[in-house]
Formats: structure tokens, sequence, C-alpha cells
């Protein structure tokens, strides 16, 4: 119609009369109500191009036309160009109409939807407040424009989860609709409703009922009892009782919606499809998948046919059809369907729709399912990028995927990292929800689960605590969310074997559920489980029976007898019966699992194994060994089908399939065994059916002994046949041992062949850099240390000496915390050694090299040696650059190199590749006196902390512990510190990192500022203000270093004596900042980008010297014995040259002299090259440390010279 009347007033009026840019516009609000954004957007543009043309820019009708264009971006979730929009409106209508007009007022309020769109709910109640002045000022404070504005704000204050204060507003509204309306008025019934919405948020159900019930009351007195409102008040009465768990009850009202709306709008209205979506999720809970997938289907044939094929509401039903696959545990159904939806999405709505973020988080959900953590959390984090692009950075949406991240990573058992991912989200929440939001309450939850897996149960007490405070305080103490709670608390209670505790709380979490949610609500099953797994731990297994039978009556009813969740309660009263010694009922139970999980998914799925060897157990139990022996068989099949096998090249299959066929051949032998008489006891024993490894089908499993006992040629001719099953398995696992034994020596051969080739050429990326903390004397270096160390805190803590290890090595990729021993050190070098020669051997893999080897035969009667020598002596004089030596001399080389590669590849098989990366933390002292003692322990390659005492200013004198005044400033020796870190050792190299979402360049090398005695700032402002000044002065005053400089914020408090709760949270938030900017910087280093050779960590471990003598270093006779003849704790660099070259570690010296560095830029050694003809190493740092320590006789040293502590003074104040 709009295109007709757009050609009727082109041939009157002309191209540029303003009706036809108020047709456009009128096209513009179609597109928009299709949800054809773009489209909307560009008639819009029209319009106001030609109004621009023809009227004065500050006509209202422009007003209006940006006005509808916000809108149009609004519901695009472009809500920045919604408001730039809005405020070009504004500023028109301002001119033109003065402050108190109601169009001002009516942008106002649609400013303040935006803004609850974007979550930034103060602006928008503040938006609200001013539309709401300038309508009390037009119209009184009774007219019922006013009660909308109350209704807006009460929608804000429901979504902020201030449940009171919306209630608040919403009786605002209704007094004055009753006053102005009367008491029948629809706008009435609008109010209850609203009211009964925020009743359903709080749990309170009755009250909840009782306003839709107010509101379908007034309808039915002004409409017929087939008008859409009363509908729409049916199916918000189904979602309460959906909430209450009462099935049965939602169905009815969703019923009754559906039969008014079909009356009311026709059989294809979208609003009956959103019915039958609700129908869809009842059955979906219910595990009636088929059902909840036909609700979904009509919904979507529904929509499709009243919206099109492309319409944003139709991925609705999409998204629901995935989670009922991710149900069914479908998940590649579940990505399909999903991608489905993202392709409608990303043609309609854009790249970067928050609704596009949700459907990336439903593929992300099941990716987890899957067991695909890596490619849930890449999808979530897409997720994100999208969320932050559109919504800003702190939206409550951009929380929630951080909690899913945070729950991938749980699931991976990368707890650390779920920790981090969930206070990202805590941090959101409680800057924009206020720190008493339910959802907060459902962070604290989540953190204590974390927390109760990683065996911190005070902390996750601490965290369920927390979420209870806040649930109590939203909800009162009878709601369902203050029973899951106790059911947490419960749990840890449980993980610590505190079964009383934990009974109590489950008890708690029971009778508030029953109360609130009824007797038979699927969450009551969940705590019946959780009691009887406790009385299962006592030994109380008549209780732990009772408790899941309760259960399984539960779910039977609600879920029907074939859902997944009622196998897990057969397993687990089979395991109760089984551990209280009954096990033909333990069986029984154990089938019935069995043939739930077939019905629902295969006869291959995982959780079959343990079932069959659960079932296999207790034949041992009762000495029907035959039986069992069936059962593992069954299990052994299912885990075949499940198991990633190792990809091994074609020409060893072909080896191993000609010498395992005889094996086949026996086992097949054993298939076709009839193990009775076939007409005598074919009701007494397993069938040759259940033997049969093609067996598809579902069957009882037992097998009864009663007629066996009464024939004994039975018996004997069963003892028979089990006998000659017996021998053939004995021969058969004989020859499998010969096979496998001799597959090994063919792999080690391999590898040795690949671990060859890599030392010439392999090389992975470098993973360690140093940590360095340093600052004056007496600030709190080592405490701050200590606590980012996780370690404890002492009084009067010894100060730091030259130098220190610390003996502590910080992962970077997720803040967790490895001793530095030696141990520890060999199986990270391991590890990167396996992951260069598993590339190489993958490489040779690739290109036929190692396969040749294969296809020769093995003669198991050769030693491994003998084996190494006939196949790798040739490869090893083409890979040496230096071989030129006589064939005696190769095969001493051979061997020298084959005890180096014995000595890594025992630790290779159980090794995965280790993409982490580390921190090796040191802590220098800080006395004046050190100073020129640091600079050859310093490194451009390293991260530096500096740290300065906050309660100082930084003109003072610095402090001892004990109050007395040094002959120094903080400020001069925080410049001798930046000189000796930078001055010497400055490369103009930049790093470009990402810190809270910005990118930062800095010169290398980094030092972070960081503040100690956080414990003497009164307020946070307080502390802002002193960091900012602290830093400020020292980069006044040495301009040179700013961009060496990063200054982090973070202040330590380091009181041994405050250990309260608080402080603790404090630590572990500074500990995690400074952890995460470490990492940004060590991740953008280029020394972390430099390949690094395996040669390289080879030597590393030959120089390396034991931490201590109780490292228990993972040693050869062999290694001993270099270290012993060869590795001194002080040599040149021609003894080091000798030594790679007899160990094929050399390459050539410039290769030699890198390594070197590398090793001096980690800490292993001390590098000293000031000429080629004065080259020193010291291979024992701590050594080095201790001597120069000896030298040095500090002030409370008795032994000092007078004379030497004088000369160091005075080095001290004029460094």
């Amino acid at each position: 119609m709009c295109k007709k009347s757009l050609k009727i007033q082109f041939s009157s009026l002309g191209q540029s009369h303003p009706s036809i840019a108020e047709t456009y516009n009128n096209e513009g609000s179609v597109y928009d109500a299709q949800g054809k954004y773009d489209e909307a957007i560009a008639m819009y543009e029209k319009s106001l191009k030609m109004q621009l043309s023809v009227l004065d820019k500050n006509h209202p009708n422009i007003a209006k036309t940006y006005h509808c264009m916000g809108l149009a971006y609004d519901h695009q979730c472009k809500f920045d160009d919604a408001i730039s929009m809005f405020e070009k409106s504004l500023k028109i209508d301002l001119s033109a109409f003065g402050n108190n007009h109601p169009s001002i007022a009516n942008l106002y309020n649609n400013m303040g939807l935006v803004y609850d769109h974007q979550a930034k709910y103060d602006d928008a109640v503040r938006m609200y407040k001013k539309s709401l002045k300038i309508k009390l000022s037009i119209f009184g404070d009774s007219h019922p424009i006013i009660a909308e504005n109350y209704e807006n704000m009460g929608s804000v204050y429901n979504n902020q989860g201030k449940y009171n204060d919306a209630i608040s507003m919403y009786k605002k509204s209704l007094q004055i609709k009753l006053s102005s309306l009367g008491n029948n008025n629809p706008g009435i019934a609008d109010v209850y409703s609203n009211m009964g919405n925020v009743y359903d948020n709080q749990g309170k159900y009755d009250d909840a009922i009782s306003m839709y019930k107010k509101s379908i009351k007034i309808d039915l007195s002004v409409f017929s009892d087939s008008h859409p409102s009363i509908a729409n008040t049916y199916n918000n009465i189904g979602n309460v009782y959906y909430h209450q768990g009462k099935y049965d009850d939602a169905y009815s009202m969703y019923e009754k919606s559906l039969q008014v709306q079909s009356a009311a709008l026709g059989e294809n209205h979208p609003n009956i499809a959103n019915t039958y979506n609700n129908i869809g999720n009842i059955y979906n809970v219910q595990g009636k998948y088929d059902d909840s997938i036909a609700m979904y289907q009509k919904s979507l044939e529904i929509e499709r046919q009243a919206l099109g094929d492309n319409h944003p509401s139709i991925t609705i039903a999409y998204n629901n059809i995935g989670e009922v696959y991710n149900h069914q545990g479908k998940y590649e159904n579940a990505i399909s369907i999903f991608k489905q939806s993202l392709e409608i999405q990303l043609s309609t709505l854009g790249e970067n729709h928050p609704e596009i973020a949700n459907t990336y988080n439903n593929m992300g959900l099941a990716y987890d399912h899957q067991g695909k953590y890596n490619d849930a959390i890449a999808v979530y984090q897409k997720s994100l990028k999208m969320q932050s692009l559109a919504l800003g950075n702190n939206h409550p949406s951009i929380a929630e995927t951080y909690r899913n991240i945070g729950q991938a990573y749980d699931h991976q058992g990368k707890y650390d990292d779920a920790v981090c991912m969930l206070q990202k989200s805590l941090k959101i929440q409680l800057s924009k929800l206020g720190k008493n939001h339910p959802s907060i309450a459902n962070t604290y939850n989540d953190m204590g689960i974390v927390y109760g897996k990683q065996s911190k149960y005070d902390d996750a007490i601490s965290m369920h605590n927390k979420s209870l405070k806040i649930g109590l305080k939203a909800f009162g103490d009878n709601h369902p969310s203050i029973a899951d709670t106790y059911n947490n608390i419960g749990n840890v209670y449980n993980y610590q074997g505190k079964c009383d505790d934990a009974i109590s709380m489950y008890e708690k979490s029971l009778k508030m559920k029953v109360s609130v949610l009824g007797n038979n609500h699927l969450s009551n099953a969940d705590t019946y489980n959780n009691m009887g797994n406790i009385y299962g731990k006592q030994g109380k297994y008549d209780d732990a029976i009772t408790m899941y039978k309760k259960s399984l009556q539960i779910k039977s009813s609600a879920l029907g007898h074939d859902h997944p969740d009622i196998a897990e309660i057969y397993q687990a009263i089979g395991l109760t019966y089984a551990n209280g010694g009954k096990y033909d009922d333990a069986i029984s139970f154990y089938n019935k699992a069995v043939t739930t999980l077939i019905k629902a998914y295969s006869h291959n799925h995982p959780n079959l194994v343990k079932i069959y060897d659960n079932i296999a157990i207790c034949y041992d139990k009762q000495n029907r060994n035959y039986d069992a022996a069936l059962m593992r068989r069954k299990s052994n099949k299912v885990r075949l089908s499940v198991q990633q096998v190792d990809a091994i090249n074609q020409s060893t299959w072909t080896y191993m399939r000609q010498k395992s066929s005889d094996i086949r051949r026996s086992i097949q032998q054993v298939d076709t065994i009839s193990p009775t008489s076939t007409n005598d006891i074919n009701q007494s024993t397993v069938s040759n059916e259940n033997v049969s490894s093609d067996d598809d089908s579902i069957e009882d499993l037992s097998v009864t002994n009663d007629d066996i006992s009464s024939e004994d040629d039975i018996t004997e001719d069963l003892s028979n046949q089990q006998m000659q099953l017996q021998r053939i398995s004995n021969t058969s696992d004989n020859r499998s041992d010969q096979v496998d034994k001799n597959y090994q020596i063919l792999k080690e051969k391999q590898y040795f062949n690949a671990y060859m080739q890599a030392l010439k050429q392999g090389s992975c990326k470098n993973k360690f850099i140093r940590a360095m903390y340093t600052g004056p004397q007496y600030v709190g270096k080592s405490s701050i240390m200590r606590v980012f160390t996780q370690q404890q805190l002492v009084n009067l803590q010894n100060p730091t000496r030259i130098a220190d290890q610390s003996g502590k090595i910080v992962y970077l990729k997720k803040y967790k915390i490895k001793d530095r021993t030696t141990k520890n050190l060999y199986q990270i070098w391991s590890n990167n050694d396996y992951q260069i020669v598993q590339q190489t051997y993958d490489n040779l893999l690739d290109s036929q090299e190692i396969s040749t080897l294969a296809t020769d035969f093995i003669d198991p009667h050769v030693s491994i040696n003998d084996q190494y020598e006939m196949t790798t002596t040739q490869s090893i004089k083409e890979n040496n650059a230096t071989a030129t030596t006589s064939t005696d001399d190769d095969d001493i080389f051979v061997q020298q190199c084959r005890h180096f590669f014995q000595y890594y590849y025992p630790s290779w098989s159980n090794m995965t590749a280790d993409d982490n990366q580390y921190a090796k933390i040191w802590d220098f002292g800080g006395h004046a006196v050190y100073h020129f003692t640091h600079q050859p322990f310093l490194s451009a390659n390293s991260i530096y902390i500096l740290v300065f005492n906050i309660n100082q200013n930084i003109h003072d004198q610095v402090l001892s512990t004990d109050g007395h005044s040094l002959n120094i400033t903080y400020l001069q020796s925080m410049q001798e510190w930046l000189t000796s870190i930078i001055g010497a050792n400055a490369n103009q190299d930049k790093v470009t990192a990402t810190i809270d979402n910005d990118r930062v360049q800095y010169e290398l090398p980094i030092v972070i500022l960081v503040a100690s005695h956080g414990d003497n700032i009164t307020n946070t402002q307080q502390g802002i203000d002193r960091f900012n000044q602290f830093e400020q002065e020292i980069r006044n005053t040495m301009p040179c270093y700013n961009n060496n400089i990063y200054s982090s914020g973070i202040i330590f408090n380091c009181n041994p004596k405050d250990n309260s709760d608080v402080t603790l949270a404090e630590r572990q938030q500074c500990s995690l900042r400074l952890h995460e900017i470490i990492k940004s910087f060590v991740q953008s280093s280029p020394f972390m980008s430099n390949p690094i050779p395996i040669r390289w960590y080879i030597m590393a471990t030959i120089l390396h010297s034991p931490i201590d003598s109780s490292s228990n270093e993972v040693t050869s006779p062999f290694i001993n014995r270099i270290r012993d003849s060869r590795v001194h704790i002080i040599m040149t660099l021609q003894q080091i040259v000798s030594l790679a070259k007899d160990f094929g570690l050399y390459q050539d010296d410039n290769d030699l002299v890198a390594m070197l560095h590398y090793l001096h830029d980690l800490g292993e050694i001390l590098f000293c090259h000031i000429t080629d003809q004065y080259t020193v190493i010291v291979t024992d740092v701590d050594w080095l440390l201790k001597i120069i320590h000896a030298i040095i006789q500090l002030n409370h040293c008795p032994s000092g010279s007078f004379q030497i502590k004088s000369l160091y003074d005075k080095i001290g104040q004029t460094g």
C-alpha cells in the first residue's frame, strides 16, 4: 500500500513534497515491524534527506524522523546509535517546543527504554524521572500517563532485582489508574499482570497467581472470554505453574491460552506460536523430547507463515529445538540447528546483535556437553566479542558469558581459570546490578562449587554463604534458590566427610522445596539422591535405598521411565545393593540401567562400560566366572567403540595384522563355543545370542544356577568348555603380549630416529621467562612475592640478601603455582623435548621416512640396543654435521645419543602437548649496598615488578622495619632501580599487549609498578590518589623511562596479622590482577615467540644443578657421570663447546652463544661474555649469590669491617 501511495504522490506532488517523506516514514515503520531493520533505516534516511532539502533543519517533522530511526536502532540493539538519534530529535524539539512539551517527555521516556536495554539502569531511571517531571507539570499527579512512567520505572527495578522497589512503583501506578479509570479498566489489569511478573521472579508464586487472577477478572468483565489479553494472562499463570514444577497445571493453562488465541486470532498468529513454544518447554523438561520437538515445529511453521522464512523471531524455535537435541545427547544435530539459526540472524540482524551472541552461547553449551571444551570456549569468546561491541564491556549478558566460560573451565578441571572467569562475571554484576541481585548469588554459588572441587572448603562455604545472604534478602527464607544453596553447602560438607552436617543441610533444602514446590518437584529428587549418597558412604544401605527410591518415584512420574536420569538412579541403587552384599538385587537394577541407557542413547554409550564392569564384579562375588567374563567382554566392546585410537602408520598396521591373524582366529573360536547344550538349559544360562559380537538386543544379563546344580552331566560339560575357553584365552594373551612387545620396540626405534632428526632442526616456542621483584629496602617486596606465590606471610621476615630464586614457578595460562624443584623443571623441559620429537615424528611419518622401518621384521630375540645399532647408525651419520670420525667413534656417538634419548623417552608415554607458559620468580634484596651486584643477574628479557610503599611520600627517607630513617629517599632508590633495570638492558624493542581490552605499547624491559602497605589506606580513592602521585613523580624525574613503566594501580595489604576474609579476598584479587598483567606482557613478548631448539633444553638438563638434595630428580647414572666429570661450577666457553659437540648438541658457535644467553635470561646460568677470549659461565647461580654475600657484610653482620661498610654507605648514597 505504501508503494502504491508513493506512486500516486510522485505523479501528483512531484519528487520532493513533504508528504512523500511522510510516506517513506510509514514504509519504514512497516519494515521495522517486520524486523527488517536495515530496510526501515533506509526508508527513514530517504525521508530525512527529502525533509532536510525542503524544510528548516529544526522542523518538528525532522525530529519525528530522527525519533523513528532511534526506535529502529533500538530494535536492532544498536543502542548508541539509538541514543544519538533521540538526542538529535530532542535538540530540535527543545528549540521548537521548549522544556515542558509532551514530545520532550516522550523522548526522555524512550531514551530510558534504551538505557534499560543496555542495563544502564541508573541512567534509565534518570531519564524516566525527567519524563515524569515534565508530565507532572503538564498533566498533574493523577493522570494515567503518569502511571505509565511509574510502570516503566517498576520494570527497571524488576530487571535490577529490586523487587520491592518495583512493587512500590506498580502500586503507585495502580493507585493513579484506580482513581482515574475506575476498577475495571484494562490498564489496571496490565498493572496487576506486571505485579504478578515481579512476584513470580521473587518466587512468591501464590501472590503472583493472585495478581494474575485479578487481571483476568477485569479483562473478562471488559472483554469477551476470547480476547487475546485473557490468553496472555493464562500464559502467565502457566509460567508460574511451570516454575513451580506443576507441569500438568501449566499445560492446562497453556491449553486454555491456545483455545482463546485460536478463537480470537486464528490458527496462524505469532502469539499462538509462543504458546506452542511454552508447551514444548514442558515436554522438554519432562524428557518427552519427540513431543517437545513437535510443539517447537508447530511454532516454527506458524511463524514462517506469518513472518516469512528469515524473520529473527523464527530463530527462537530453532534454538529451542537445538536445546532438545542437546538434552538428547544429539550434539551434532544441536550444532546444526544452531547454525541454521545463526544464518538467519546474521542475514537479518547484522554481525554484532546480542541475539546472535545468545545463539553462540547455545552452541557453546552443546560443545561443552560433548566434552569439546576448547570449541565451547572459542564459541563463547565469539559471543563475548559480539556482546562487547553491541552492549559495551559491562553488560550483565557479558557477565553471563563469562559464567559459561567459567563452567567450561570447571568441566575441564581447570579450576583456577574457572574462578578467574567467574570473578570477571562477578565484577560486572556488582558494578551493574548492585551487590544484592540474585544473579550475583548464582555466581557466588558457582564459585563455591569450583572451590569445593579444589578442596578449598572454607572458600566454598564462604561463597555459598554470600549467595545465601543475597538470596534471603531478595526472596525471603522460603525460596527454591535458597534451598539450592543449602544443597550446595551440603555438598561441601559431603566432600569434607562431614556426613551429619551434610544431611542437615540437605534436609533444610528438602523441607523448603517441599513447602514451595510441592512433594513431586524434580529438584527434590536431586536432594534425595544426595542424601542417598551420604547414607551409602555411612554404610546405612537401607536408608540410602529409601532415598534413591524416593528420587526414582519423582523422576519417573515427571520424566517417564526411559529418561537417562532414571538410568543414573538405577545404577546408584545397584551399587548400594552391591556394597550391601545383595548381588542379585544389584544385578537386577544394573540391568534396568542398561536397558534404559540403550533405549535413550545406543548400545555403545560410554556409561555402559562402568555398568557392565559393575555387573561383572557382582558375578565375581557370586563365583559365576563365566558370566563375569561375558560382562567384561561386553564392557570391552563398548570401550573399544568409544576409545580414541592412536594414529599409527599403515605399514605398522599391516605388520600387526599379519602377526595377529592367528589371535583373531582364536577369538572367533571363542565366539562359536556354545556354553551349554542347546536343548537342555537354554533358560538357565546366557544364550549364544548373548555371546555374539554382533549382539544388539536388550537382554536380561543375569544367569541362574538352579537348573545347573541338578544336572551333573551339564555341569561337567560347562566345566570342560570353560577350561577350553581359558586355554584359548591364555594362548591368545601370550601371542598378543609378544606382538605388543614387538610393536613397542618398533615404536621406540621410530622415536629414536625422530629424536636424531630433531637434534638437527627441531624446536618449539619458548615457555619460560623471569619475573623479578625489585624495589627499595623494607617496602615489602618479599611479602608481596609470598602473597603472589600463595605462601604464608610471616612476622618480621628477614630481608632478602642480594637475590633469591624463591623456589616458585607461576603458570601464566592460568594462575597456578608450582614449586621450582629440579624434578618439576625436568618435567617441563622433558615435555618440550617430547613436543619437538613428536612433531618431527609426525613429519617423518607424513614424508614416509619412518614408515620404511616398520616393514622390517623385528626379531624379539634381538636386544633393543642392537635394534638401535642396526637401524639408526647410517641416519645419525647423515644428520650429524660433525660426523667425520671412524666407525668406532660413530658407535660411541650413537651410544651417547641413545643414553640421552633413553633418559627422556620413558616419561613421554604419559605426556600431552603443553601449551602453558611459565614465570620463574626472583626476589631481589633492596639494600642500597646490593645495587652494584644486581647487574649480572638482570636481563632485558625479564618482567620486573617494582614495589613502593604507598604509605610514604616519595621524597621521604626510606624507613627500616624498626622505623629508623636511612640515608636515601624513596625517589633516589627508585631511580637507582630503574637505572639498573632499564639503563643497562634497554633494547628499544616494543611490546604491544592487550590489558583490560585496551591495546598498550611499551618498550623492553617492562617494569610494572605495584604498591605495598595497603593496610594503611583508609579508602579506595585515597589509594588511587597516592598511587597516581607516586607514579607521576617518578615519570617527571625520569621521563626517558616512561615507555618502560606500566602503572598497575595494584595496592597489596601484606599485614601478616590481618587475615580476615575481606583481606584474603583483596589479596587474591590483587594477585589475579597482577598475574593477568604479567601474562598479557609475556604473551606479547618477542622473547616468548623465539623458537628454542631441542639442543638447548638438553644442554639445560646437563648444566642444571639440583635445587636441593631432596629434590628427587629423575636422572640416570649416565647423566650423573657427565655432571661429575664434565660440568663444573665455573666453566669456559671452550669447555661448553666441547661438551656440546660430544653429545650432538653443537651446531655452530653463534648457536651456542645464543643458547647461553637464553639460559642466562632464564637465570639457569650466569653468562659473562666480555670478549671471545674472556668468557665465563657460572652453572650454579645460588653458589655465586652466596659468595657475593659472604664478601659483602651489612651493618647487622658483626664481622663486617667498618671501613668496608662506610665505603658501601657512600656507594648507596651516590650510586
